[in-house]
């Protein structure tokens, strides 16, 4: 992976924007959101794309989160809506059911300070045993099949927190829903970005997954399938 469009630059939490999609998740998301202003000192701005029909977006809004309300129409539509919204220089992914470990957004900042292009956290590399076994096995499947696609080895394609700087997010089209955790990946890799993946923590999910795996894992590898060879014909 090259370096393609980025310098190092000095970024601090005031250059930071954390998005998410939010569906039906009033028992985390206040959570994660909390722990976000603790880690950033409130200085980072927050986007949640939400549909729910609960009190997530009013718990959002209560933590200063600016809530964009949409139909549910699927992750990756919430998704890109958020990415597309933030205003800082570096935008940061997670999901909002209190697996991915805020903590770490210090240390995805200062890769992306490094000359990073897109910085993608990977669960698997410590073992990600909160992670039920055939998620955890779909994963690695993902991971070898866009790996071979790519033409190199890349190891969590599905990972819903990455760093990206912005002018990424706005010079490729996205284009995928359920599968767009994996187009964030393959598309950056295969267009010659400076991708690093570095290991994170993952921990068990709080309230109920709303995917189910055995369709949620077939759109998934159709994605990857569609996206990889979009871009080896480019």
């Amino acid at each position: 992976m090259t370096v393609a469009t980025a310098e190092a630059g000095e970024f601090t939490f005031d250059d930071l924007s954390v998005v998410m999609g939010t569906y039906n998740e009033e028992e985390a998301v206040g959570t994660v959101l909390s722990d976000i202003e603790r880690v950033t000192d409130g200085r980072a701005e927050v986007v949640c794309v939400d549909g729910s029909t609960d009190r997530t977006a009013e718990i959002a809004r209560e933590h200063g989160a600016r809530v964009i309300e949409q139909e549910p129409r699927g992750y990756g539509v919430a998704v890109r809506a958020a990415l597309l919204a933030a205003q800082r220089p570096v935008v940061v992914t997670t999901d909002c059911d209190d697996t991915y470990p805020m903590s770490r957004l210090g240390d995805f900042l200062a890769q992306i300070e490094k000359g990073y292009d897109v910085v993608s956290g990977d669960r698997l590399y410590h073992g990600a045993d909160a992670m039920p076994a055939l998620n955890r096995a779909g994963n690695c499947a993902f991971a070898l099949l866009a790996s071979a696609l790519l033409g190199e080895r890349v190891h969590d394609v599905t990972t819903g927190m990455r760093a990206y700087r912005r002018e990424v997010i706005e010079k490729i089209e996205w284009t995928e829903n359920t599968g767009l955790s994996a187009e964030l990946l393959v598309r950056p890799v295969a267009r010659g970005y400076d991708v690093r993946e570095v290991p994170i923590e993952y921990r068990e999910r709080t309230g109920e997954t709303k995917l189910d795996p055995f369709q949620g894992g077939a759109a998934i590898v159709t994605s990857i399938l569609t996206v990889g060879l979009q871009e080896r014909l480019r």
